[in-house]
């Protein structure tokens, strides 16, 4: 079997899950991702097609997917390192057959974490303190506390979960969105229930998304959803960069009516020179690390090679994101 291994923070960071591939036997070629669909393409080609791909925030396009499988080797599997399969063309590996594998539950400590971070920094103003220190300066600006302030989760799924519970015992008021509701989860946390996306939107100190990215929400976050907020409020996004139109976000966090935007992801990553958010002190990104912890690589590189070894040995212990 030979498979195409993408994901830096796989290759990056030791742990187990080398082992495990190696003692698969198979044929690994290497290379260092996120690859666009020209350059999947050409992995294909010289290669004469993988059994499977590894592959971490790749685009795998139609196109992608019909020349791994006109290939002298025909694709079996993708085996997606994460949870996110935005950057997969799903409905067309579905309707060829070929199973989408994915890793949840592995990182939602680690990404819940680094949404505080981002919110803490912010809050604080980190950034241009740090920065004012470093350059020999002592600019002192007024920050806030989160003692009181409200937080509104916009998906409450595992990440959400993790977020809510250090948001209460930062003693917020923490209010959520999601379609599929854990009553449970939210009455053990004391988390109120937003009915619509606007309350959700439109009450919060501090919204923090944690939602699927796909057409129907695409620049879900926008400049009349961000008018409509309250003024001053901070948006955190380790989601989907898609999730927001970035012009809008950097435009109102100049004029001051956001306090602030933390992201650890972009609609295009890394971001090309000249990026609005360059150079806007209330805005800070990170470079899509979030989940980027030696525990959380380990159990996320763990499970996606098993899902991958496992499938291609004839093992049902894996899991499918798709059903045909």
């Amino acid at each position: 079997m030979r498979i195409l291994l993408t994901t830096t923070s796989y290759q990056d960071t030791p742990g187990q899950h080398h082992d495990v591939l190696k003692a698969s036997g198979f044929e690994v070629v290497r290379a260092r991702g996120p690859l666009q669909e020209a350059a999947m393409l050409d992995l294909i080609q010289s290669n004469e097609g993988f059994d499977g791909l590894l592959n971490g925030d790749d685009v795998i396009t139609a196109r992608v997917i019909d020349a791994a499988l006109a290939s002298s080797r025909k694709l079996k599997v993708i085996a997606k390192y994460g949870i996110g399969l935005d950057s997969i063309d799903v409905k067309y590996a579905t309707a060829k057959k070929i199973p989408v594998l994915y890793t949840p539950g592995v990182n939602h400590t680690t990404v819940a974490e680094h949404t505080f971070g981002l919110i803490i920094a912010l809050v604080k103003h980190f950034w241009p303190h740090v920065r004012s220190v470093k350059g020999g300066g002592w600019k002192r600006i007024t920050g806030n506390e989160l003692f009181g302030k409200t937080i509104a989760i916009m998906g409450m799924g595992r990440i959400g979960k993790e977020v809510a519970k250090r948001a209460r015992a930062f003693d917020m008021t923490v209010k959520g969105y999601d379609v599929y509701w854990d009553e449970g989860f939210a009455k053990a946390c004391t988390v109120e229930r937003c009915t619509t996306l606007e309350d959700a939107l439109h009450n919060a100190d501090i919204v923090s998304l944690h939602m699927n990215l796909d057409e129907s929400n695409r620049g879900f976050i926008n400049k009349t959803r961000i008018a409509a907020m309250r003024k001053g409020a901070i948006i955190i996004n380790t989601a989907r960069g898609g999730l927001v139109v970035e012009a809008d976000v950097a435009e109102a966090c100049k004029s001051g009516q956001l306090g602030g935007y933390g992201a650890d992801v972009l609609d295009h990553e890394p971001p090309a020179p000249g990026h609005p958010f360059n150079e806007i002190d209330n805005i800070l990104i990170t470079p899509h690390v979030g989940s980027r912890t030696f525990e959380s690589v380990e159990r996320q590189a763990m499970r996606a090679t098993l899902n991958i070894v496992n499938y291609l040995n004839g093992d049902n212990d894996f899991i499918q994101a798709n059903t045909f």
